[in-house]
């Protein structure tokens, strides 16, 4: 049994912290036993479905970076209490406690980016840089987040490129769960819902989403919003959510740790990011059936074909996003017709089975070679 130590600052619902949940279903319980340490306690949503699936995890309280960094002792402890031969690192700060812990007792650390490095605070990304070679291996999400690891860290280790995925036989379109929550949410029969699922950070550009919102609703008053999330920016997400008027047709429900009936209810997925690395619920979403339109921030153009699959516009130009929205708003059979494409694209290049063989994969390799 090959015992996995995942550590993550927090458990709450984002990207990263969604994908160590869904792994767990698909990973070889009968190879790999799976640990995971989280130092936030307050963002602890995922805890309880990572237990579910068979997942061991360890909150070490910590308020903030420096205590992160303080934890790295008590973690040792925990390696060799619990005889850890592995350690998976997700985003900088623990990654970093990940590259201290793997100074002190020697085990191997392999680390995942999720974003691109230019989009980093100063601080992160000069740490980042000069401790980045102190670890075994890394995992880039994306092409484009491989690429500015080697741009900007020149790595010596290797950097592995595994493409984020999501489990298309979870997410699966409900009508009937979509057609009630709509009902409930008091939404017209006849509208288009227009929706997205995001923490409330910068990066995710929800005030520039209520702006184009309003100008297609100006035009089409059939169309509803839906933003599901929370986050840092809330207060202001929802200052500019009531200036703009927008407030009876947009649905702000908050943090919701259960997705899927949310997805079942949009009809299409707006993202309007000005970067990514490989976004967890727009694979979620396009599993689900949704009609996409995004910008091409980051990992979105590795996932979504331009007209193919869905629609891109410049993350310069997120105005033009009411453009193909127009289009799809007009015509209900065409956002029925690319949300089956979306889900082929999905279950053809994103399944979240391939990207666990392949970390599987990896992890015995690493083992074998060290």
């Amino acid at each position: 049994m090959i015992k996995v130590l995942h550590i993550i600052k927090s458990l709450g619902r984002g990207g990263a912290e969604m994908l160590l949940q869904e792994t767990l279903l698909h990973h070889d319980k009968n190879q790999f036993e799976f640990h995971y340490i989280y130092f936030l306690p307050w963002k602890d949503q995922m805890v309880e479905g990572i237990r579910t699936r068979g997942g061991i995890v360890q909150n070490f309280p910590a308020k903030n970076n420096i205590v992160i960094m303080l934890q790295a002792f008590k973690i040792v402890r925990y390696v060799r209490k619990h005889n850890i031969q592995l350690i998976h690192c997700h985003l900088p700060w623990a990654g970093f406690v990940g590259r201290l812990v793997h100074l002190l007792c020697k085990v191997p650390v392999v680390y995942t980016e999720h974003n691109k490095q230019e989009r980093y605070h100063f601080i992160t990304k000069t740490i980042n840089r000069l401790t980045f070679n102190r670890q075994s291996a890394a995992v880039a999400v994306s092409a484009d987040v491989a690429t500015s690891i080697r741009e900007h860290i020149h790595p010596r280790i290797p950097v592995h490129t595994i493409l984020n995925g999501v489990a298309v036989e979870s997410f699966r379109r409900n009508e009937a769960e979509g057609i009630a929550l709509r009902n409930k949410l008091g939404i017209r029969e006849d509208a288009v819902v227009i929706g997205t699922i995001a923490v409330f950070r910068f990066q995710k550009r929800l005030k520039e989403w209520i702006t184009v919102f309003k100008k297609l609703h100006s035009v089409y008053p059939n169309v509803h919003g839906i933003i599901v999330g929370d986050g840092i920016l809330k207060e202001e997400i929802m200052q500019h959510l009531h200036a703009s008027g927008m407030e009876p047709f947009i649905s702000m429900p908050g943090l919701q740790t259960e997705v899927k009936p949310w997805f079942s209810a949009m009809d299409i997925f707006m993202m309007s990011s000005v970067f990514e690395g490989l976004p967890i619920a727009l694979l979620e979403a396009m599993s689900m059936e949704c009609a996409v339109v995004s910008t091409d921030a980051g990992g979105v153009k590795e996932v979504i074909r331009d007209k193919e699959d869905g629609f891109l516009v410049p993350v310069d130009a997120w105005e033009q996003l009411h453009d193909p929205l127009s289009r799809l708003v007009n015509n209900k059979a065409l956002i029925r017709e690319y949300g089956m494409r979306a889900r082929t694209r999905i279950n053809d290049a994103f399944s979240l089975k391939v990207m666990v063989e392949q970390t599987e994969a990896l992890y015995q390799s690493i083992l074998k070679n060290k």
